[in-house]
């Protein structure tokens, strides 16, 4: 049976990130793709023009609609813009008792616009970290979380061991803005460390990686791959699609998508 798989994320008009990277992912790792819409975004590869978020009662409908009759196998969220959206969609995950969740916590755009509310990250801390099977932040998300600063490997080590102490099975905390030509992944399990490390690539067409990634390990995890393999898998996939960027747009650009999976 084709797997399902769940993105609870917002609109990306621009088409590069969001619930729109995540179907594209999906599709590629070939999962089928279900979708609850937190918040509608103006924007394109220059930057966030205007969020617009989603109506409690609408997101609670998608997510109850979703999983009355597709259950997914796996699923992710990425940008959820307010507290209490975020309230709304732990209130879902344990109601509909939701399984393999990604957690990406979406706080900023590539462009340096901020997606997320002051209020919105203590929630995230408290309701949706111990919900999930896998958190997934870059180093400036993984400070706020973690609290305190993130700057090096050993920092990314000390942050992931911290998220893992407050609820999350596991960690992937990830390097892209590490200073040097060097960039290094860390995943913690609560037991077990890996690292994936790998030369930077001179390419401005990052919009859109952490939703991509993240999307990625859900669809692996959907397939039923262990939590390395899924993350693995993922890894590689954003790196294949960021070496095929196709350079749109006059700012961050998008991956290109369709470079295809390989699970193993």
């Amino acid at each position: 049976m084709l797997p399902i798989a769940l993105s609870i994320a917002g609109s990306d008009s621009g088409g590069g990130a969001g619930i729109q990277a995540d179907l594209k992912t999906f599709q590629a790792f070939g999962v089928f793709g279900t979708t609850v819409v937190t918040a509608i975004t103006a924007q394109n590869t220059l930057g966030v023009r205007g969020v617009h978020p989603i109506p409690l009662e609408m997101v609670r409908a998608q997510l109850r609609a979703v999983a009355e009759d597709l259950r997914p196998a796996a699923f992710k969220s990425g940008m959820l813009a307010t507290r209490e959206l975020v309230e709304a969609v732990a209130e879902g995950i344990r109601e509909h008792r939701l399984e393999r969740y990604v957690l990406d916590p979406v706080m900023v755009a590539t462009s340096g616009d901020r997606l997320l509310d002051q209020e919105a990250v203590r929630s995230v801390a408290e309701q949706l970290l111990p919900l999930a099977a896998l958190v997934t932040p870059n180093l400036d998300e993984a400070a706020i979380l973690a609290g305190g600063p993130v700057d090096t490997p050993d920092d990314m080590r000390r942050a992931a061991a911290e998220l893992v102490e407050r609820g999350a099975r596991a960690a992937l905390l990830k390097g892209g803005h590490l200073q040097g030509e060097e960039l290094v992944d860390i995943l913690y399990d609560g037991r077990e460390w890996h690292e994936w490390r790998r030369r930077r690539l001179p390419t401005r067409s990052t919009h859109g990686t952490g939703c991509t990634l993240s999307a990625a390990v859900a669809a692996g995890l959907a397939h039923g791959r262990p939590l390395r393999a899924a993350v693995d898998d993922a890894l590689a996939y954003v790196n294949r699609a960021l070496r095929a960027a196709p350079g749109l747009g006059s700012g961050h650009g998008p991956l290109n998508h369709m470079v295809g999976a390989d699970q193993g």
